[in-house]
């Protein structure tokens, strides 16, 4: 019968930490299984990823492409499908959207897009609305504000 004192691990399932630089008995003394003399074998020492031995990296080899715009804005989506299953009576803003789940909690920006259809009436106030977005809320009795990108 096993019980909790009778556990022992299978055997050869556990083996012994290997203790370097502890004489010759041990097989594993004097140069510690660094071999002998280089880089490596020193002391604290620690090659850094993407070292190539002192020739020039690949990463730097290579030209630059494109440009990063440090100033973009990024806009969350939400489609007009989206808002017309949301269940909510008045101006529907970022903080709504948020808090429906609807964007997520890092985009500060928002886009209304025209994808799907809308019967109800809905006030929105947001960033962006595409042009068939436009006209789908307004076609229902919505209306749109729009906020000032900073």
């Amino acid at each position: 019968m096993i019980t909790l004192d009778s556990l022992r691990p299978n055997d050869g399932s556990r083996k012994k930490k290997k203790r370097v630089g502890r004489g010759p008995g041990s097989g594993h003394g004097k140069t510690a299984c660094r071999g002998t003399k280089g880089q490596k074998s020193r002391s604290g020492a620690s090659i850094p990823p993407g070292f190539q031995g002192g020739q020039m990296p690949l990463y730097r080899q290579l030209p630059k492409r494109g440009f990063k715009n440090p100033f973009r804005k990024t806009f969350g989506v939400v489609n007009i499908s989206e808002l017309a299953k949301l269940d909510f009576d008045g101006v529907i803003d970022v903080d709504v959207l948020k808090s429906k789940g609807l964007l997520k909690k890092r985009e500060k920006y928002v886009k209304v897009l025209g994808d799907g259809e809308i019967s109800k009436a809905v006030q929105i106030k947001v960033h962006a609305v595409s042009e068939t977005a436009r006209k789908k809320i307004e076609s229902a009795g919505g209306s749109i504000e729009l906020i000032s990108i900073k």
